[in-house]
């Protein structure tokens, strides 16, 4: 392993020296700030229960700390950075390391199949998610017809919050994450875990992917377009809601509620997963979106 990822000093001294040797600093436009606490990183790192059969997609990969952890426990490290100057010393750093294969590109940009042709198409995804994209991000994998096994992602607190949601405070964030998987709250990373330190605190999150999805690929795009209109007008009974979001008169939407078994009293963010299938379901049987 490179000596420059090898954590032999404290994360933060660490970090401090490869800025220097690059004479740069964290970009506020990319959101970076890179994560110096050993502990939190062992976490990462356990969350994801690698093996050497394992191939990891780590988004971000900054300063190649986590990068070179994971090259230790996993058998292919796939590290996509969009930051020029940080992939060509990434590039530099690991271009001894079989099993490290550093992407200089947008993940936003291009599709996990691409570079995942020589993998077999199973992989994880690990990631350090600048705040601003976080959503975008977890959408792209989710969304696609090469789905990973499992993400671990450090997100900013409040949105694993919202993530993690159960009935009763869901959101169309919630039901977005949790058509395709199961998300759990890892730990709470507080901000001094970072440099520079960031305004709020973060968390690790990890999403374990269904093998089988709720619904199928096909059904998606008129899941949303109900789950949107549900959500349309905060806190109204779900007649109302709809009505509003949909466009369609509310005696309509009566019948449908009563065949997916959920009371019209019921408001968007007190439904289950199951109870969404169903709802999705009595309006794709009669052909309602």
């Amino acid at each position: 392993m490179p000596d420059c990822v090898v954590p032999a000093e404290s994360l933060m001294r660490q970090t401090r020296r490869l800025l220097g040797v690059l004479d740069a600093r964290a970009k506020k436009s990319l959101g970076q700030h890179f994560l110096v606490d050993s502990g939190v990183l062992r976490k990462i790192v356990t969350a994801a229960e690698l093996s050497t059969h394992d191939t990891v997609v780590e988004v971000g990969p900054g300063l190649g700390v986590l990068t070179g952890e994971l090259a230790r426990n996993a058998g292919n490290v796939i590290a996509v950075e969009l930051d020029d100057t940080l992939a060509l010393m990434l590039q530099n750093a690991f271009s001894e390391c079989d099993n490290v294969r550093v992407l200089h590109d947008d993940i936003l940009k291009c599709s996990p199949s691409d570079f995942l042709a020589q993998d077999g198409g199973c992989y994880k995804v690990v990631a350090n998610l600048p705040y601003y994209i976080t959503s975008a991000v977890i959408r792209h994998f989710l969304e696609s017809e090469c789905q990973p096994e499992i993400m671990v992602l450090m997100l900013q607190k409040e949105v694993a919050r919202v993530i993690t949601a159960r009935p009763g405070e869901m959101s169309l964030l919630s039901v977005a994450v949790q058509l395709y998987g199961e998300p759990r709250l890892v730990c709470s990373v507080p901000a001094g875990s970072f440099y520079p330190t960031p305004k709020v605190d973060s968390a690790v999150l990890r999403i374990t992917v269904h093998n089988k999805p709720l619904i199928s690929l096909s059904s998606v795009p008129g899941f949303f377009r109900l789950a949107r209109a549900a959500f349309c007008a905060n806190r109204k009974q779900l007649p109302n809601s709809l009505a509003q979001g949909l466009n369609k008169p509310k005696e309509e939407l009566f019948p449908l509620l009563e065949a997916a078994g959920i009371e019209p009293r019921r408001r968007a963010e007190t439904l289950s997963m199951a109870e969404w299938v169903r709802l999705w379901s009595a309006f794709n049987d009669r052909g309602e979106l």
